[in-house]
């Protein structure tokens, strides 16, 4: 069995959990914000609520897409975490994936946010009369996941969940 170093595990956990987090990340914006409020869609040929049948079936084609990236990303995560953690005996706490997962969570909705909603301006958060502030208050909120899925990271904690061990009573992740 190869084991690598512990620091070198560790990042290649956290890229991991970021690239996983990117595609949780999509899936979200396009289940809340796409799908379930309808506020808008990957290309918004019609956010509107006159919006015509074909206009309609443009947008629900292109968040398929949209949909098909955000799993292509999560199953990349997936297998960069299998890779990470094959044939190591000392992989970092659970907490680790976790808390990097919710920074890539955070990152695609910047990054989302600042090319589609700001430079490409293709959709906004929620268009309307206040758009600017639903775009501007979805970055703060992004740039907050990452806070705190960098912080969950980075933490350290003298009792955690480890990959595959049993734990005992009153773990933490």
């Amino acid at each position: 069995m190869r084991d690598r170093s512990t620091s070198a595990v560790r990042r290649a956990v956290v890229r991991a959990g970021l690239v996983f987090g990117l595609g949780i990340g999509g899936f979200l914006d396009g289940i809340v914000l796409h799908m379930l409020l309808q506020w808008h869609h990957l290309l918004c040929f019609a956010c509107r609520p006159e919006a015509t049948a074909a206009e309609v079936r443009r947008n629900v084609y292109f968040d398929g897409w949209f949909h098909v990236g955000t799993l292509a990303l999560t199953l990349a995560g997936v297998a960069l975490l299998w890779r990470a953690l094959r044939a190591q005996l000392n992989p970092p706490p659970v907490r680790v994936f976790l808390g990097a997962s919710v920074a890539g969570w955070g990152l695609f909705n910047l990054v989302e946010g600042i090319i589609d909603h700001e430079l490409l301006g293709i959709h906004h958060v929620r268009p309307g009369p206040y758009y600017v502030a639903w775009d501007i208050g979805f970055l703060v909120v992004s740039v907050v996941i990452m806070g705190i899925g960098w912080a969950i990271v980075r933490e350290r904690r003298t009792t955690t969940v480890r990959w595959g061990a049993p734990q005992p009573a009153g773990a933490r992740i």
